[in-house]
C-alpha cells in the first residue's frame, strides 16, 4: 500500500467502529465509538476498543485495545434471552442471532469527557435499556470500570420513573464555567410512530458525574414538532453530540432521514438552537441538488461529530457495508467554517484525513472507494432490498480483532474487497494528484467477460468526463490476478478516477 498517507476508511479494513466520536488529549486524536461485528445479526456486538494517533502524523492509528467490556456493566450480568418488555419498536433485536452471547446486552454509542478532577468518563447505553451507565478512567484509553448509572437525586436511575424519557446515544460536554451538559435523546423517523417516550432532551449533572442537577428539558424538535422551526424535513432522530466552537454550541445529530448528520447552532448549551445544514451524506445526497434516487453509495444510518485536529476541522461519520446495517466503518472529511459560523455540506471521498489528493501512483486498496453504484444506481444497505443485483464491500475472512505483529507489518492490510461487479457497476475515488498516467492494474477474481472502461473527471470540472483506457477482464478467474491495461491520461492535475464494468459475469476487485 502506499505509504505517509491516509484514506478512507482510516482505519484497518477489517475494523468495524461506527457511530465515532473523535476527542482531542493532549496530543493525540482518540476515537471512541461502537463496535459492529462483521456479519454480525445486530449492531453493536463487540466490546468497545480504541484507536489514536498523533495529532500530527494522522497516517499513524495505534490500537489501544479493549477499553471497556459489555459484561463490566452488572445489567449485563444475568442471562437474558429476550428483550425487556415494552422496548421501542425500531429497536427491538431480530432473528436469533441477535443478542450477544448469555444474551448481554450490546453497548451503543458512547461519548467520553475529561472530568473536572482530570479523570475520564464513559458514557452508553446498552441497546433496549432505558438508562445511561457510566464507566470512569485515569486515562483516555482505559481500561474503564464501572461507575454506575446516571441518576435522579433521589437516587432513581435516569429512564426509570414514569416520566423519563428513553436514554440514548449520549453525549457530554463540560463548560468553561465547569457546568456540566448531558445530552440524550431517540426519536421517531416516521409519521405514523408516535411515542412520548422518545425526544432529544438536555440536563445538567452534578460534579460527581452522576446524579441530575437540573431535570431534563427538550431541546431539538422531533419529526411531529418539526413544522415552522426551520428544521423540517431535517429534523432530530438520534446520534447527539455536542462542540463548543469560539463561544457558539454546535450540536451534531442525525436527521430523520438517518443518512445524514445535520448540525444545530445555539449561543446557549441547552436552549435557542437554530437549524444549520447538512455536514455530510453518505450518498452524498442533497449535495449540488443529488437526489435520493441517485445516491453514490448503499444509504443507512449514520452517527459522528465534529474535531480540530492540529488546526484542521474534520467530520467523523460512518458507512454501510456487507450489504447490512450490521457491518459499519468509520470515516472522515475536512470541513470548512464559513466567516458567519457556518459549514456547507462536504462530499464524500477517498481521501479523508489526508489533507489533500491521494498521490497517482502506487498500489490501493480497492475497499477506498467513494462511489459504488450498480446499474440500477445504489440502496438501503439491507440483503433483502439489494438481494444480489448490486456490489457491496465484504471481506473472507471473519470477525477479527487486531494482531499486533500485522498491523506493525502492514497497518491498512486489505481484507476487505467490492464483490458482485457486474454490467452497469461504476467504481469511484477522489481524489488522485494525476501527472504522467501511462497503466492501470487491477487484482481481480470471478467468472466475468467483458473490460473495465477507465475514466478520469477533473476535481474543478466535475461534468467533464475523459476516457483514458480499458482493461480487459478474462473469461474466467476463481483466484486473484493481476490484469492492466495502459492508458493515457490528460495533463497533470488533480481527478477522479472510475472504473465501469461492462460485460456478463460477476467479479470481485481488492486493489
Amino acid at each position: 500500500m502506499s505509504k505517509n498517507q491516509v484514506y478512507n476508511p482510516y482505519l484497518p479494513s477489517f475494523e468495524y467502529i461506527p457511530d465515532g466520536e473523535p476527542h482531542v488529549f493532549g496530543e493525540r486524536l482518540y476515537i471512541y465509538g461502537s463496535h459492529d461485528r462483521f456479519d454480525g445479526a445486530h449492531y453493536c456486538l463487540n466490546d468497545y476498543v480504541c484507536y489514536s494517533a498523533d495529532i500530527t502524523d494522522l497516517t499513524n492509528w495505534k490500537y489501544e485495545g479493549v477499553i471497556y467490556k459489555s459484561e463490566q456493566d452488572p445489567r449485563n450480568l444475568a442471562p437474558q434471552t429476550a428483550p425487556p418488555p415494552n422496548p421501542p419498536a425500531d429497536v427491538v433485536p431480530k432473528g436469533p442471532k441477535a443478542l450477544n452471547p448469555l444474551g448481554m446486552h450490546a453497548m451503543w454509542a458512547p461519548d467520553v469527557v475529561k472530568g473536572l478532577d482530570g479523570k475520564y468518563y464513559l458514557y452508553y447505553c446498552l441497546d433496549v435499556l432505558p438508562e445511561i451507565g457510566v464507566a470512569v478512567c485515569d486515562t483516555p484509553a482505559g481500561a474503564y470500570q464501572y461507575m454506575g448509572l446516571v441518576k435522579h437525586p433521589d437516587g432513581v436511575p435516569l429512564g426509570q420513573k414514569a416520566d423519563d424519557l428513553i436514554q440514548f446515544d449520549p453525549g457530554i460536554l463540560i463548560d468553561e464555567d465547569q457546568s456540566i451538559y448531558l445530552y440524550s435523546g431517540n426519536a421517531p423517523m416516521h409519521a405514523d410512530i408516535i411515542n412520548q417516550k422518545k425526544g432529544s432532551q438536555v440536563m445538567q449533572l452534578e460534579a460527581d458525574m452522576l446524579t441530575l442537577r437540573v431535570k431534563p428539558k427538550a431541546l431539538l424538535p422531533d419529526l411531529h414538532q418539526g413544522a415552522g422551526t426551520g428544521f423540517e424535513g431535517h429534523e432530530f432522530f438520534e446520534a447527539s453530540s455536542i462542540r463548543k466552537i469560539n463561544g457558539t454550541y454546535y450540536f451534531i445529530y442525525s436527521s430523520v432521514l438517518s443518512h445524514e448528520l445535520c448540525y444545530a447552532r445555539s449561543d446557549k448549551p441547552d436552549s435557542g438552537f437554530k437549524y444549520g445544514g447538512t455536514l455530510i451524506d453518505i450518498g452524498d445526497i442533497n449535495l449540488n441538488g443529488r437526489a435520493q434516487a441517485a445516491a453514490l453509495n448503499a444509504i443507512g444510518n449514520t452517527h459522528g461529530s465534529i474535531e480540530c485536529v492540529n488546526g484542521n476541522w474534520y467530520v467523523f461519520y460512518h458507512r454501510q457495508t456487507n450489504r447490512t446495517m450490521f457491518s459499519r466503518q468509520g470515516l472522515a472529511q475536512p470541513i470548512y467554517f464559513n466567516v458567519d459560523g457556518s459549514i456547507d455540506q462536504v462530499e464524500v471521498t477517498s481521501c479523508g484525513l489526508n489533507q489533500g489528493p491521494l498521490q497517482g501512483t502506487g498500489r490501493y486498496p480497492a475497499y477506498i472507494c467513494c462511489q459504488l453504484t450498480g446499474q440500477k444506481g445504489a440502496v438501503e444497505s439491507n440483503p433483502t432490498i439489494m438481494k444480489m443485483e448490486y456490489p457491496f464491500l465484504t471481506q473472507d475472512s471473519p470477525d477479527m480483532e487486531p494482531d499486533a505483529a500485522v498491523l506493525q507489518q502492514d497497518q491498512r492490510c486489505p481484507y476487505q474487497y467490492i464483490t458482485n461487479i457486474k454490467a452497469g457497476t461504476t467504481i469511484g475515488y477522489k481524489y488522485f494528484a494525476i501527472q504522467s498516467l501511462r497503466q492501470i492494474k487491477m487484482r481481480l477474481r470471478g467468472e466475468g467477460n467483458g473490460k473495465f472502461i477507465i475514466s478520469l473527471v477533473p476535481k474543478m470540472k466535475q461534468k467533464e468526463e475523459i476516457l483514458i483506457g480499458e482493461v480487459l477482464v478474462p473469461s474466467s478467474d476463481t483466484a486473484w490476478s493481476e490484469i492492466y491495461g495502459n492508458v493515457a491520461s490528460p495533463e497533470k492535475g488533480v481527478y477522479a478516477l472510475y472504473f465501469t464494468y461492462e460485460g456478463s459475469g460477476a467479479i470481485d476487485f481488492i486493489d
